[in-house]
């Protein structure tokens, strides 16, 4: 099976809501503290493992339980999408 990391990053004001719904679905999720951006604000990077062919969907619960932006500049997420040669649970 071939599979794919998400790596989100988003601000902290949304992580919860954005784990909680992938959780949800069935994906898991890594949660990783991080800071960057205007003012070195608050933020929290999401890996994301997932099947190649859920890619689309998991993107699309990011997508959508992110708090809508006011400003036009600002962005709800940077998301990554990479390959994955190897995968195993331990």
């Amino acid at each position: 099976m071939a599979m794919k990391m998400i790596i989100s990053i988003l601000k902290d004001d949304d992580t919860d809501a954005v784990s909680d719904a992938l959780v949800d679905q069935g994906h898991h999720v890594t949660r990783i503290a991080s800071s960057g951006g205007f003012l070195r604000q608050g933020r929290s990077t999401l890996m994301i493992g997932v099947p190649a062919e859920e890619v689309d969907q998991a993107i699309q619960i990011v997508n959508e339980n992110c708090v809508p932006t006011i400003e036009p500049m600002m962005r709800k997420a940077t998301v990554f999408v990479l390959n994955v040669e190897y995968f195993e649970q331990i």
